[in-house]
C-alpha cells in the first residue's frame, strides 16, 4: 500500500516485487519518506531492503524514517529480523511500532493498533489526516479487542485470507470480516491479503456477500487499485485493466 498526500510519501509492507508494482504504477521509490512494516513475515518485506536503498538515494542520503514492528527491526524469537542493521542505519530514523505507540508524519497521525497473529510483535495501523481515517487491521484473527481498535474509521481495510467457511487460525474469513464491519460501521470497506483459496472462489463474490450482510459498500482490491480520500468521502478509481497491463486509468467513483 502506498499513501500519498500533498506532503507524505509512504510505503506500507513492501512485499515481493513491491519495487516493480511502484514502476507500474508510475510511482518514484526515491521519493518515499517513510516505510512501514506491520509484521515479520516475507509477504510484508521481502522488498523492504531495496526500497531502504531507494528512498535513502543509492544510501548516499541519510533520510527517511522506518517504523516497524519490534519482530522486523530486532526479532523475536526464531522471527526475523527483516531489515539488517546496516539498512536500519541507511534511514534518518527507525521507530519501534507497537500498540498505543503514534507518530506524526506530515500532516498524518499513524497509529499502531493489535493485532491477534503468529507473529506476536505485529501490529495494524490507523491513518488520520484531514481528509479521513483509515484504518489497517494488518494479518490477524477476530478477536473482541479489535472492534474498539478500528471503531470510527472511514475505510476499513480488513487482510481477508480465507473465504466462506473456511477460517484458519491467526487470519480473517469471510464471516469474520463481515462482523468486524458491521460493528464498526465504516463508509467502505476493503478486502485485501487473499489466499489462494478466497482466488479460486473469487474476492468480488466475497466482498458482494459482505455487503449484503452488512449494506455497507464492500471493495474487493486489485493490484494498483488507488483509493482516494476527500473530506472523509472515500471512492476507489476502477483501472482500465485491473493487471494494469497499461498505465491508463479511468476514475470511476464507485457509487455511480
Amino acid at each position: 500500500m502506498y499513501v500519498h498526500t500533498e506532503s507524505a510519501r509512504m510505503h506500507i509492507d513492501p512485499g515481493p516485487g513491491a519495487l516493480m508494482r511502484l514502476r507500474s504504477c508510475g510511482i518514484d521509490p526515491t521519493k518515499t519518506r517513510v516505510l512501514a512494516i506491520t509484521h515479520c513475515h516475507p509477504d510484508h518485506y521481502a522488498d523492504a531492503e531495496i526500497l531502504i536503498e531507494a528512498m535513502t538515494h543509492g544510501c548516499k542520503r541519510k533520510r527517511g524514517l522506518i517504523a516497524a514492528s519490534s519482530s522486523v527491526l530486532r526479532g523475536y524469537g526464531d522471527i526475523g529480523p527483516a531489515v539488517s542493521k546496516y539498512h536500519s542505519s541507511l534511514a534518518a530514523d527507525c521507530v519501534l511500532l507497537e500498540p498505543a505507540v503514534s507518530l506524526e508524519i506530515d500532516h498524518i497521525r499513524l497509529s499502531a493498533l493489535k493485532t491477534f497473529h503468529s507473529d506476536p510483535t505485529g501490529i495494524g495501523l490507523r491513518l488520520e489526516s484531514p481528509d479521513g481515517v483509515i484504518s489497517i487491521t494488518g494479518d490477524t484473527s477476530l478477536k473482541e479487542e479489535l472492534y474498539e481498535e478500528h471503531r470510527g474509521c472511514d475505510v476499513l481495510i480488513m487482510s481477508v485470507t480465507r473465504p466462506l467457511k473456511a477460517r484458519i487460525p491467526y487470519h480473517l474469513c469471510t464471516e469474520d470480516a463481515a462482523m468486524l464491519a458491521s460493528s464498526i460501521k465504516p463508509k467502505m470497506s476493503i478486502l485485501t491479503h487473499f489466499g489462494m483459496r478466497l482466488i479460486k472462489k473469487g474476492p468480488a463474490s466475497q466482498a458482494s456477500w459482505i455487503e449484503k450482510q452488512t449494506g455497507i459498500r464492500t471493495v474487493a482490491a486489485w493490484d494498483g487499485m488507488p483509493l482516494l480520500m476527500r473530506n472523509g468521502a472515500p471512492s476507489v478509481q476502477k483501472s482500465v485493466s485491473r493487471q494494469l497491463q497499461d498505465a491508463k486509468s479511468l476514475s470511476v467513483d464507485l457509487e455511480e
